[in-house]
């Protein structure tokens, strides 16, 4: 039943997202958008039948675990299901908006985490193009999260349906209202926020690493408003990867490229 919650309402999100970018596009693609989508659903596929394979009903699983066997915070307390719900939501959030940064800093995880970052155009199937590697661990440190927290399971699904939409959302190439893309960043991240964080300029690379809440990026001082070039005009994805790469090249990416880089790290010829 989780599995198929979860899928669900990904595509009826996706539908929408498809629709809104069709008919209100932020930016113009740079390349065949047939192309691109066969390009990143085919390494969805590959992401959701290992992580299926490997970690079954993940998160979602380790919630109902913790709470048969009293592991976690929430467990040990007795406080009222949206206090539970609201902490469990800021506190996982929050620990991916800090594993989001680490994978730009350690080089063993900038290496799976480029894959996402060489997409040349953003749209809303660049929120689900992740070497399956990068998956399976993110997945697994989910996993330790929510056996931390001894988040209800109710609240992990929950988490998970806002995460997904979220990534869906926020990396669609959608136009949203200046002034109304202005106070919906205040809470939540946009996608013209999320753009900034996909530019081949480094120090926007390092930028806005935020999933759903935009907290995170302003308290800990990663947020950008803005691309210098503005939202049309900057360049996407890597300079040191402009070429399209396919699902077998995402795939081998990880083993390619001069070792010990990280996004962090500036070579002088300006590639990260």
């Amino acid at each position: 039943m989780e599995t198929l919650i979860r899928l669900g309402s990904f595509i009826v999100l996706s539908i929408v997202m498809a629709l809104w970018e069709t008919q209100r596009p932020r930016r113009a693609p740079t390349g065949p958008r047939s192309r691109h989508w066969r390009t990143n659903l085919s390494l969805l596929a590959v992401d959701a039948l290992l992580v299926r394979l490997l970690l079954g009903a993940g998160a979602y699983a380790t919630a109902l675990y913790a709470q048969q066997h009293g592991w976690g915070l929430f467990n040990l307390t007795a406080w009222p299901m949206w206090t539970e719900f609201l902490l469990a939501w800021l506190l996982l959030d929050f620990a991916l908006y800090l594993q989001h940064v680490i994978s730009h800093a350690l080089p063993v995880f900038w290496r799976l985490h480029r894959v996402h970052h060489s997409d040349l155009d953003f749209d809303l199937t660049t929120g689900v193009r992740f070497h399956p590697v990068e998956i399976v661990i993110s997945m697994l440190y989910k996993m330790a999260a929510v056996a931390a927290l001894g988040a209800p399971p109710w609240a992990v699904l929950a988490f998970e349906l806002i995460l997904n939409g979220a990534s869906v959302f926020n990396h669609g190439n959608v136009h949203i209202p200046e002034k109304i893309d202005r106070w919906l960043r205040l809470v939540i991240v946009t996608p013209d926020m999320h753009r900034v964080h996909h530019s081949s300029v480094v120090n926007e690379t390092n930028s806005n690493f935020g999933f759903s809440i935009s907290l995170w990026d302003r308290l800990c001082g990663t947020y950008r408003a803005q691309p210098a070039l503005g939202q049309v005009g900057f360049e996407i994805g890597l300079k040191e990867y402009r070429a399209r790469l396919g699902l077998l090249d995402l795939l081998l990416l990880p083993l390619r490229g001069k070792i010990g880089q990280y996004s962090f790290k500036k070579d002088t010829d300006g590639a990260v």
